[in-house]
């Protein structure tokens, strides 16, 4: 556990953000020797469920939360069932401590046998009859764990954090305590030592560096590097670590530049999804975002994807990127709630706490019909959030302009630079990129 490193992307992760995550753990893994593994911090959207799928590969693991938890601090201790000898429980526990879990053949824990329980037991046994003092050992250890096993033990949920139950942790009079599964089968035996000073989980933070678009209690987490195309809002660090913001269109794009720079090439598919992630972002290169760099990236994970027999054997750039973006394009078939938030930035500026999430459609006329219904979720979103005001950017991948959909907008917001369109959304033609030119002109606003 102490050697692992989890590399991931942000909430609400789009397809660079789970691509950027797996490629660079796994250059981790192969250039370094570090146990490194791709996780996310949200339900992959359907584009990148669809590029998953068409590459054959499995969604890196969930993790929303750094918060440690009673799995990390558990050792499984060998047990004895409640019906076996005395000698077996004495012996589990002059090799482990002083602690021998006693478990039923059905795995639920009984209880505990310590040097406190096995005292206990000898007093009770003992007691102020004097002939029972001259028992023999033997006699003693031949009795079954069940009657020096301590049963009060507290147990906890091995995926429980730690943190929300400290406060019963500390009035515990306990030392060590059962750590069980969902069904309350035995897992291990964590110590109450370890429990208070657990060991933080090693995070590499990878198109993203802002706390508020990271996972959950970041700041329990111990940051080991940055790797980011976006702008800067990050948090700070107790010690100095490897922090890179590069002015590219996708993270996807300095992953590939690694894996050159270190004499590799990343396997078909794994570079199947990073040129996935570098085509998404950057719309099929033709972003404001796109940079020579991303060309080049462009090229080159082509050249390791497109190789005979891989998922993407035959395809060129163009084709394939027309799949990729269509297989996130479209209103009709998703949940607004989900359109308003599967692709959402969270941000704060001039006072206010604002988020900004952004669709993709073929044609804005799509946008019509379901007006009333964005709207709606995009209400809903803010008030869950705690937002002062939110906005949902439609972007056709087509004719390369937005519309802009607003609630609860500051009067600033009055003055963007854009057609108010009688349905009092803005309308933002040649505008794709929020991160290159819708944001500028919304912080400028908040911030003059």
């Amino acid at each position: 556990m102490a050697d692992q490193i989890y590399v991931i992307g942000h909430v609400n992760p789009d397809t660079d953000s789970v691509a950027s995550a797996m490629g660079y753990a796994w250059l981790l893994r192969e250039r370094d020797g570090t146990d490194a593994i791709a996780a996310r911090a949200g339900a992959t959207n359907p584009q990148t469920t669809w590029i998953l799928k068409r590459l054959g590969l499995d969604a890196p693991l969930l993790l929303t939360d750094a918060s440690p938890r009673f799995e990390a601090v558990t050792r499984r201790l060998d047990t004895a069932t409640p019906e076996s000898p005395l000698r077996e429980g004495w012996g589990i526990a002059s090799r482990t401590g002083g602690v021998a879990p006693i478990v039923s053949d059905d795995g639920v824990p009984l209880g505990l046998v310590t040097g406190l329980s096995l005292f206990n037991y000898l007093g009770k046994l003992v007691g102020p009859h004097l002939r029972r003092q001259e028992m023999r050992l033997a006699e003693i250890l031949d009795t079954p764990c069940r009657e020096a096993c301590d049963t009060e033990v507290p147990r906890f949920p091995a995926g429980l954090r730690i943190r929300d139950v400290i406060n019963r942790i500390l009035r515990e009079e306990h030392n060590d305590f059962l750590v069980v599964d969902e069904k309350g089968l035995y897992v291990g035996v964590a110590n109450q030592r370890d429990v208070l000073n657990p060991p933080r989980l090693r995070i590499v933070m990878v198109d993203h560096n802002e706390p508020g678009q990271a996972l959950g209690a970041i700041e329990e987490a111990e940051l080991v590097e940055i790797l980011d195309h976006h702008r800067l809002g990050n948090n700070s660090t107790h010690v100095p670590i490897r922090f890179t913001v590069d002015i590219v269109g996708s993270t996807s794009t300095l992953v590939s530049e690694r894996i050159e720079d270190a004499g590799l090439s990343a396997p078909p598919a794994l570079a199947g999804v990073l040129l996935s992630g570098l085509l998404s972002d950057t719309l099929i290169l033709t972003s404001p975002t796109t940079t020579d760099r991303d060309r080049r990236a462009a090229e080159r994970l082509g050249r390791w994807a497109f190789v005979r027999n891989s998922p993407l054997a035959g395809e060129t750039i163009q084709d394939y990127g027309k799949q990729v973006i269509q297989a996130g394009a479209g209103l009709a078939t998703r949940d607004p709630r989900e359109i308003v938030s599967s692709d959402l930035k969270i941000y704060e500026a001039g006072g206010l706490h604002f988020a900004i999430a952004q669709a993709e459609v073929t044609d804005l006329m799509q946008m019509d019909e379901h007006l009333g219904t964005l709207s709606d979720a995009l209400t809903e979103l803010r008030q869950q959030r705690g937002l002062d005001f939110a906005m949902l950017m439609v972007t056709d991948v087509v004719d390369n302009a937005s519309r802009l959909l607003t609630v609860n907008a500051p009067p600033m917001l009055a003055d963007l630079p854009y057609p108010r369109l009688p349905d009092s959304t803005f309308s933002a033609p040649g505008v794709v990129s929020r991160k290159k030119q819708l944001l500028p002109v919304v912080l400028g606003l908040l911030e003059h």
